[in-house]
Protein backbone atom coordinates (compact mmCIF):
# COMPACT_ATOMS: atom_id res chain seq x y z
CA UNK A 1 0.00 0.00 0.00
CA UNK A 2 1.32 3.26 -0.61
CA UNK A 3 0.38 6.92 0.91
CA UNK A 4 -0.47 10.21 0.14
CA UNK A 5 -0.70 13.33 2.05
CA UNK A 6 -3.97 14.46 3.63
CA UNK A 7 -3.69 18.15 2.30
CA UNK A 8 -2.11 20.70 4.85
CA UNK A 9 -3.75 18.27 7.65
CA UNK A 10 -0.36 16.70 7.72
CA UNK A 11 -1.11 13.28 7.84
CA UNK A 12 -0.25 10.64 5.26
CA UNK A 13 -3.41 8.52 4.41
CA UNK A 14 -3.67 4.58 2.45
CA UNK A 15 -4.39 5.59 -0.96
CA UNK A 16 -7.23 3.21 -0.36
CA UNK A 17 -9.72 4.15 2.39
CA UNK A 18 -12.21 1.26 3.49
CA UNK A 19 -15.60 3.07 3.06
CA UNK A 20 -18.33 1.84 5.81
CA UNK A 21 -21.19 2.56 3.06
CA UNK A 22 -24.44 0.96 2.33
CA UNK A 23 -23.73 0.37 -1.52
CA UNK A 24 -20.59 -2.12 -0.56
CA UNK A 25 -22.33 -2.21 2.86
CA UNK A 26 -20.22 -5.65 4.02
CA UNK A 27 -20.05 -3.85 7.86
CA UNK A 28 -23.94 -3.45 7.53
CA UNK A 29 -24.85 -6.41 5.69
CA UNK A 30 -22.62 -9.20 7.02
CA UNK A 31 -22.38 -11.29 9.74
CA UNK A 32 -20.19 -10.31 12.81
CA UNK A 33 -17.67 -13.06 11.49
CA UNK A 34 -17.60 -11.42 7.76
CA UNK A 35 -17.40 -7.68 9.51
CA UNK A 36 -14.35 -8.64 11.59
CA UNK A 37 -12.68 -10.48 8.82
CA UNK A 38 -13.34 -7.79 6.37
CA UNK A 39 -12.17 -5.06 8.53
CA UNK A 40 -9.03 -6.93 9.43
CA UNK A 41 -8.10 -8.04 5.85
CA UNK A 42 -8.38 -4.16 4.57
CA UNK A 43 -6.16 -3.01 7.48
CA UNK A 44 -3.55 -6.04 6.68
CA UNK A 45 -3.75 -4.85 3.56
CA UNK A 46 -2.38 -1.32 4.40
CA UNK A 47 -5.88 0.88 4.75
CA UNK A 48 -5.01 2.91 7.52
CA UNK A 49 -8.40 5.28 7.18
CA UNK A 50 -12.15 4.06 7.75
CA UNK A 51 -15.07 6.36 6.82
CA UNK A 52 -18.63 6.47 7.84
CA UNK A 53 -21.81 7.87 8.91
CA UNK A 54 -24.83 8.07 10.69
CA UNK A 55 -27.10 7.43 7.34
CA UNK A 56 -24.89 4.45 6.21
CA UNK A 57 -27.83 1.64 7.61
CA UNK A 58 -29.45 4.10 9.72
CA UNK A 59 -26.56 3.80 12.00
CA UNK A 60 -25.49 0.47 11.68
CA UNK A 61 -22.39 1.14 10.34
CA UNK A 62 -21.03 3.01 12.94
CA UNK A 63 -23.00 0.42 15.60
CA UNK A 64 -20.40 -2.15 14.01
CA UNK A 65 -17.43 0.25 14.23
CA UNK A 66 -18.25 0.78 17.66
CA UNK A 67 -17.30 -2.76 18.59
CA UNK A 68 -15.31 -4.14 15.47
CA UNK A 69 -12.47 -1.04 16.45
CA UNK A 70 -11.96 -2.91 19.81
CA UNK A 71 -10.99 -6.56 18.11
CA UNK A 72 -8.22 -5.09 15.94
CA UNK A 73 -4.62 -3.96 16.87
CA UNK A 74 -4.66 -1.49 14.59
CA UNK A 75 -5.85 2.29 15.10
CA UNK A 76 -6.83 3.46 12.01
CA UNK A 77 -8.50 7.46 11.34
CA UNK A 78 -11.71 7.27 11.49
CA UNK A 79 -14.31 10.08 9.84
CA UNK A 80 -18.10 10.07 9.84
CA UNK A 81 -20.64 13.19 8.94
CA UNK A 82 -23.85 14.94 9.88
CA UNK A 83 -26.58 15.17 7.27
CA UNK A 84 -28.78 18.65 8.12
CA UNK A 85 -32.38 18.81 7.74
CA UNK A 86 -32.80 22.00 5.70
CA UNK A 87 -36.15 22.52 7.49
CA UNK A 88 -34.55 23.58 10.16
CA UNK A 89 -32.23 26.32 9.66
CA UNK A 90 -32.96 27.98 13.43
CA UNK A 91 -30.68 25.53 14.79
CA UNK A 92 -27.82 23.82 12.69
CA UNK A 93 -25.84 24.17 15.72
CA UNK A 94 -27.83 21.85 18.04
CA UNK A 95 -28.77 19.35 14.72
CA UNK A 96 -24.40 19.36 14.51
CA UNK A 97 -24.02 19.08 18.03
CA UNK A 98 -26.81 15.87 18.38
CA UNK A 99 -25.52 14.20 15.58
CA UNK A 100 -22.17 14.29 16.22
CA UNK A 101 -23.06 13.35 20.07
CA UNK A 102 -25.49 10.32 18.77
CA UNK A 103 -22.04 9.30 16.42
CA UNK A 104 -19.60 8.85 19.06
CA UNK A 105 -22.08 6.81 21.51
CA UNK A 106 -22.64 4.11 18.65
CA UNK A 107 -19.08 4.46 17.60
CA UNK A 108 -18.17 4.57 21.42
CA UNK A 109 -15.76 6.93 21.70
CA UNK A 110 -14.59 10.61 22.45
CA UNK A 111 -13.41 11.38 18.86
CA UNK A 112 -12.75 11.09 15.49
CA UNK A 113 -10.00 12.34 13.07
CA UNK A 114 -12.58 13.88 10.57
CA UNK A 115 -16.15 15.26 10.78
CA UNK A 116 -17.75 15.82 7.45
CA UNK A 117 -20.47 17.95 6.40
CA UNK A 118 -23.00 15.17 3.89
CA UNK A 119 -25.31 17.46 2.46
CA UNK A 120 -24.56 18.76 -1.33
CA UNK A 121 -23.90 22.52 -1.14
CA UNK A 122 -25.43 25.10 -3.67
CA UNK A 123 -25.79 28.69 -4.12
CA UNK A 124 -28.97 29.21 -2.14
CA UNK A 125 -30.23 26.77 0.67
CA UNK A 126 -33.10 24.87 -1.67
CA UNK A 127 -33.86 21.11 -1.82
CA UNK A 128 -31.50 18.83 -0.87
CA UNK A 129 -28.54 21.58 -1.20
CA UNK A 130 -27.35 23.58 1.82
CA UNK A 131 -27.05 27.01 0.82
CA UNK A 132 -22.95 29.05 0.89
CA UNK A 133 -24.43 31.50 3.45
CA UNK A 134 -25.35 28.73 5.76
CA UNK A 135 -22.52 26.62 5.58
CA UNK A 136 -19.74 29.56 6.07
CA UNK A 137 -21.82 32.40 7.77
CA UNK A 138 -22.83 33.34 11.49
CA UNK A 139 -24.16 30.05 13.28
CA UNK A 140 -23.19 28.16 10.69
CA UNK A 141 -22.12 24.60 9.80
CA UNK A 142 -18.12 26.26 9.81
CA UNK A 143 -18.24 27.96 12.53
CA UNK A 144 -20.23 25.09 14.11
CA UNK A 145 -17.28 22.83 13.58
CA UNK A 146 -14.65 25.06 14.36
CA UNK A 147 -15.94 25.32 18.20
CA UNK A 148 -16.83 21.34 18.66
CA UNK A 149 -13.20 20.98 16.81
CA UNK A 150 -12.16 23.47 19.43
CA UNK A 151 -13.62 21.07 22.48
CA UNK A 152 -11.73 18.23 21.02
CA UNK A 153 -14.48 16.04 19.25
CA UNK A 154 -12.55 15.78 16.21
CA UNK A 155 -9.56 17.27 14.66
CA UNK A 156 -10.36 17.82 11.41
CA UNK A 157 -13.29 19.17 9.16
CA UNK A 158 -14.75 18.75 5.28
CA UNK A 159 -17.44 18.28 3.22
CA UNK A 160 -19.38 16.49 0.74
CA UNK A 161 -18.70 18.17 -2.47
CA UNK A 162 -21.53 17.38 -4.40
CA UNK A 163 -24.00 19.97 -5.84
CA UNK A 164 -23.07 23.23 -7.30
CA UNK A 165 -19.68 23.69 -8.80
CA UNK A 166 -18.98 27.56 -8.30
CA UNK A 167 -20.38 27.17 -5.03
CA UNK A 168 -18.20 24.34 -3.54
CA UNK A 169 -15.42 26.09 -5.17
CA UNK A 170 -16.33 29.37 -2.52
CA UNK A 171 -16.39 27.10 0.23
CA UNK A 172 -13.28 25.32 -0.37
CA UNK A 173 -11.37 28.46 -1.32
CA UNK A 174 -12.70 29.86 2.06
CA UNK A 175 -10.27 27.58 4.17
CA UNK A 176 -12.46 26.88 6.52
CA UNK A 177 -12.54 22.94 5.40
CA UNK A 178 -9.64 20.59 5.38
CA UNK A 179 -11.46 18.29 3.54
CA UNK A 180 -13.60 16.96 0.37
CA UNK A 181 -15.10 13.90 -0.33
CA UNK A 182 -15.24 14.32 -4.46
CA UNK A 183 -17.29 12.55 -6.98
CA UNK A 184 -14.92 11.49 -9.57
CA UNK A 185 -14.58 8.14 -11.54
CA UNK A 186 -13.66 6.98 -15.37
CA UNK A 187 -17.50 7.60 -16.32
CA UNK A 188 -17.27 10.88 -14.97
CA UNK A 189 -13.83 12.65 -14.74
CA UNK A 190 -14.98 16.12 -14.72
CA UNK A 191 -13.89 16.95 -11.29
CA UNK A 192 -10.65 16.74 -12.42
CA UNK A 193 -10.19 17.40 -15.70
CA UNK A 194 -11.52 19.16 -19.15
CA UNK A 195 -14.64 17.76 -20.63
CA UNK A 196 -16.18 18.39 -23.65
CA UNK A 197 -18.20 21.39 -24.04
CA UNK A 198 -21.79 19.14 -24.32
CA UNK A 199 -20.71 16.99 -21.46
CA UNK A 200 -24.27 15.97 -20.03
CA UNK A 201 -24.75 17.27 -16.19
CA UNK A 202 -23.21 16.77 -14.14
CA UNK A 203 -19.96 18.82 -14.47
CA UNK A 204 -17.81 19.06 -11.30
CA UNK A 205 -15.72 21.67 -13.43
CA UNK A 206 -12.38 22.66 -11.21
CA UNK A 207 -13.21 21.40 -7.89
CA UNK A 208 -9.68 18.89 -7.91
CA UNK A 209 -7.48 22.11 -8.94
CA UNK A 210 -9.67 24.10 -5.67
CA UNK A 211 -8.65 21.57 -3.13
CA UNK A 212 -5.34 21.90 -4.76
CA UNK A 213 -5.16 25.47 -4.48
CA UNK A 214 -5.90 25.75 -1.40
CA UNK A 215 -4.48 22.64 0.51
CA UNK A 216 -7.53 20.98 0.77
CA UNK A 217 -7.35 17.51 1.19
CA UNK A 218 -9.41 15.07 -1.59
CA UNK A 219 -11.21 12.00 -0.58
CA UNK A 220 -12.25 10.05 -3.72
CA UNK A 221 -16.02 9.15 -3.49
CA UNK A 222 -18.17 6.58 -6.29
CA UNK A 223 -14.63 5.50 -7.16
CA UNK A 224 -16.88 2.38 -8.97
CA UNK A 225 -20.42 4.63 -9.46
CA UNK A 226 -22.30 2.24 -7.18
CA UNK A 227 -20.82 -0.98 -8.97
CA UNK A 228 -22.22 -0.02 -12.18
CA UNK A 229 -18.12 -0.13 -13.65
CA UNK A 230 -17.67 -3.32 -11.78
CA UNK A 231 -20.32 -5.47 -12.65
CA UNK A 232 -23.13 -5.77 -14.79
CA UNK A 233 -25.33 -7.22 -12.02
CA UNK A 234 -27.34 -5.00 -10.19
CA UNK A 235 -28.04 -5.37 -6.43
CA UNK A 236 -30.37 -2.48 -6.03
CA UNK A 237 -28.31 -0.44 -3.95
CA UNK A 238 -27.12 1.95 -6.66
CA UNK A 239 -28.65 4.66 -4.80
CA UNK A 240 -28.01 8.00 -7.06
CA UNK A 241 -26.05 10.95 -5.68
CA UNK A 242 -25.66 13.14 -8.22
CA UNK A 243 -28.26 15.25 -10.07
CA UNK A 244 -28.98 13.61 -14.07
CA UNK A 245 -27.82 10.30 -13.08
CA UNK A 246 -29.45 7.80 -15.41
CA UNK A 247 -28.88 4.34 -15.12
CA UNK A 248 -29.25 3.89 -18.54
CA UNK A 249 -26.70 6.14 -19.76
CA UNK A 250 -24.04 5.52 -17.03
CA UNK A 251 -24.15 1.42 -18.05
CA UNK A 252 -23.72 2.54 -22.47
CA UNK A 253 -20.49 5.00 -21.08
CA UNK A 254 -19.16 1.53 -19.13
CA UNK A 255 -19.55 -0.53 -22.52
CA UNK A 256 -17.66 2.55 -24.77
CA UNK A 257 -14.76 2.40 -21.75
CA UNK A 258 -14.05 -1.22 -21.54
CA UNK A 259 -14.85 -1.54 -25.37
CA UNK A 260 -11.61 0.55 -25.80
CA UNK A 261 -9.64 -0.94 -22.66
CA UNK A 262 -10.84 -4.24 -22.38
CA UNK A 263 -9.16 -6.27 -19.94
CA UNK A 264 -5.42 -4.81 -20.19
CA UNK A 265 -5.27 -3.14 -16.71
CA UNK A 266 -7.34 -5.60 -14.67
CA UNK A 267 -10.76 -6.36 -13.53
CA UNK A 268 -13.33 -3.59 -14.18
CA UNK A 269 -13.01 -2.64 -10.49
CA UNK A 270 -9.41 -2.37 -10.66
CA UNK A 271 -9.17 -0.79 -13.78
CA UNK A 272 -11.59 2.11 -12.24
CA UNK A 273 -9.11 1.98 -9.10
CA UNK A 274 -6.23 2.61 -10.97
CA UNK A 275 -8.09 5.64 -13.38
CA UNK A 276 -8.40 7.15 -9.65
CA UNK A 277 -4.87 6.54 -8.70
CA UNK A 278 -3.32 8.27 -11.98
CA UNK A 279 -4.96 11.38 -10.39
CA UNK A 280 -2.54 12.59 -8.20
CA UNK A 281 -5.16 15.64 -6.61
CA UNK A 282 -6.61 12.89 -5.34
CA UNK A 283 -5.45 12.28 -1.33
CA UNK A 284 -7.01 8.67 -1.33
CA UNK A 285 -9.81 6.18 -3.05
CA UNK A 286 -12.90 5.55 -0.73
CA UNK A 287 -13.68 2.02 -1.62
CA UNK A 288 -16.83 0.07 -0.35
CA UNK A 289 -17.03 -3.83 -0.19
CA UNK A 290 -20.23 -6.32 -0.26
CA UNK A 291 -17.84 -9.25 0.49
CA UNK A 292 -14.01 -9.88 1.76
CA UNK A 293 -12.81 -10.83 -2.04
CA UNK A 294 -13.87 -7.69 -3.27
CA UNK A 295 -11.06 -6.55 -0.69
CA UNK A 296 -8.88 -8.40 -2.55
CA UNK A 297 -9.21 -7.38 -5.98
CA UNK A 298 -8.98 -3.60 -4.84
CA UNK A 299 -6.18 -4.49 -3.19
CA UNK A 300 -4.21 -6.21 -5.96
CA UNK A 301 -5.18 -2.91 -8.30
CA UNK A 302 -3.58 -0.38 -6.02
CA UNK A 303 -0.34 -3.09 -5.85
CA UNK A 304 -0.62 -2.74 -10.02
CA UNK A 305 -0.54 1.13 -9.43
CA UNK A 306 -1.63 4.33 -11.43
CA UNK A 307 -3.28 3.46 -15.28
CA UNK A 308 -0.56 4.33 -17.63
CA UNK A 309 -0.78 7.17 -19.99
CA UNK A 310 -1.64 4.93 -22.84
CA UNK A 311 -4.91 4.22 -21.12
CA UNK A 312 -5.31 7.55 -19.77
CA UNK A 313 -5.47 9.08 -23.83
CA UNK A 314 -7.47 6.44 -24.93
CA UNK A 315 -10.20 7.12 -22.45
CA UNK A 316 -10.09 11.42 -23.33
CA UNK A 317 -10.95 10.04 -26.41
CA UNK A 318 -13.90 8.07 -25.51
CA UNK A 319 -15.31 10.92 -23.54
CA UNK A 320 -14.85 12.96 -26.89
CA UNK A 321 -17.33 10.41 -28.49
CA UNK A 322 -20.93 11.53 -29.01
CA UNK A 323 -22.69 9.74 -26.30
CA UNK A 324 -24.37 6.28 -27.15
CA UNK A 325 -27.98 4.86 -25.98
Amino acid sequence: MRYRAFGRTGLQVSELVFGGGFVGGILIHGDDDTKLAALRRGLDGGMNWIDTAPSYGDGRSEEALGWLLKEVDARPYLSTKVRLDLARLDDLPGQIEASLEQSLKRLDRGKVDLFQLHNPIGPETTGAAIGVQQVLGANGVAITFERLRDQGLFDFTGITALGDPGSLRAVIASGRFDSAQVYYNLLDPSAGQDVPAAWAEPNFAGVLAACRAHGVATMNIRVLAAGVIATDLRHGREMPIVQGFDMAAEEARVRAVFDRLGERYGSRAQTAIRFALANPDLSCVIVGFAEIGHIEEALAGAKMGPLPEEALAALREVYALPPKG
